[in-house]
């Protein structure tokens, strides 16, 4: 069985993203984990004096770890929340290359009704330096996010529910394929 990582852009506790990827980790069929991306804001005057914080360290360790990796992001100002890429800022100052070749999916939940596709292209962008086997497909962009879940935080809609565990098929097939 292949592990999950699933790593949320969104700091809230009760986010949209975040509850996609909690069904998506009741979905997966080996051990699912979700990552905390709180962190300090990257700085090199920082990581001189002090390497690298005890949160990136962690990320590290559990991207280093893990099988596949799930990303969830919302859509910020048309890009990707600014906690999400400095923590893969702090993890690309780590020796050895964590994300290499690591098969890696995106999902997202937002409001708009487009699902997050921007902050997902622009996710694919800050993710090409890593070498990372990102999937492709299929796209898993929850649009009207508010709408999507219920009052458990279960995703309702059984079309989202397929493209998801579709998705999720897909990278555990990637996974086990070493």
């Amino acid at each position: 069985m292949a592990s999950l990582l699933m790593i949320c852009g969104s700091l809230r506790k009760a986010s949209q993203n975040r509850m996609l990827l909690e069904a998506a980790g009741r979905l997966w069929t080996g051990k699912a984990e979700m990552a905390s991306i709180d962190m300090p804001v990257y700085n090199g005057d920082d990581e001189d004096q002090s390497g690298l914080p005890k949160a990136a360290q962690l990320l590290v360790s559990q991207i280093t770890a893990a099988d596949a990796v799930l990303i969830g992001t919302p859509e910020y100002n048309q890009s990707i929340p600014g906690g999400l890429k400095n923590a893969f800022d702090w993890v690309s100052r780590v020796e050895g290359k964590p994300w290499a070749d690591k098969p890696v999916a995106i999902v997202s939940a937002a409001a708009g009704r487009a699902g997050g596709a921007r902050a997902q292209y622009a996710l694919r962008l800050a993710m090409t330096p890593f070498q990372p086997r990102l999937l492709t497909g299929p796209e898993v962009m929850v649009a009207a996010a508010h709408k999507e879940f219920n009052g458990a935080g279960e995703l309702i809609s059984e079309a989202y529910q397929k493209t998801l565990r579709t998705l999720l098929e897909k990278l555990a097939a990637e996974a086990n394929r070493g």
